[in-house]
């Protein structure tokens, strides 16, 4: 007995997932307030103190620059992931916002 809409038994194809290739952007960490704040987010860790911690002291220091220089250092600095120093930039730039309204 067969179900009169069955699908036919020939295999699916499945788009391909790879996306292109996205240039790297070189990120200029060598600004002397970047370096700054990465010196002190090493720091602040070699204190034994958490990676919000180093986060917010490297953020007040370099809030200016633009999302992607900030989420590099964090990522030399505070020692996060890619994915966890965006986490903490979104924090850490709500903070603010919030501390000057």
């Amino acid at each position: 007995m067969t179900k009169a809409n069955a699908k036919p038994t020939t295999p699916e194809t499945t788009p391909s997932t790879d996306k292109p290739a996205t240039p790297e952007v070189k990120i200029d960490l060598t600004k002397p307030a970047i370096k700054d704040a990465i010196a002190k987010g090493l720091a602040i860790i070699k204190e034994g103190k958490t990676k919000a911690d180093a986060a917010r002291a490297m953020y007040d220091t370099i809030k200016g620059e633009p999302k992607e220089v900030i989420v590099a250092a964090f990522v030399q600095g505070a020692t996060l992931t890619e994915k966890g120093a965006l986490t903490y930039w979104y924090n850490c730039k709500r903070k603010a916002a919030k501390k000057a309204a």
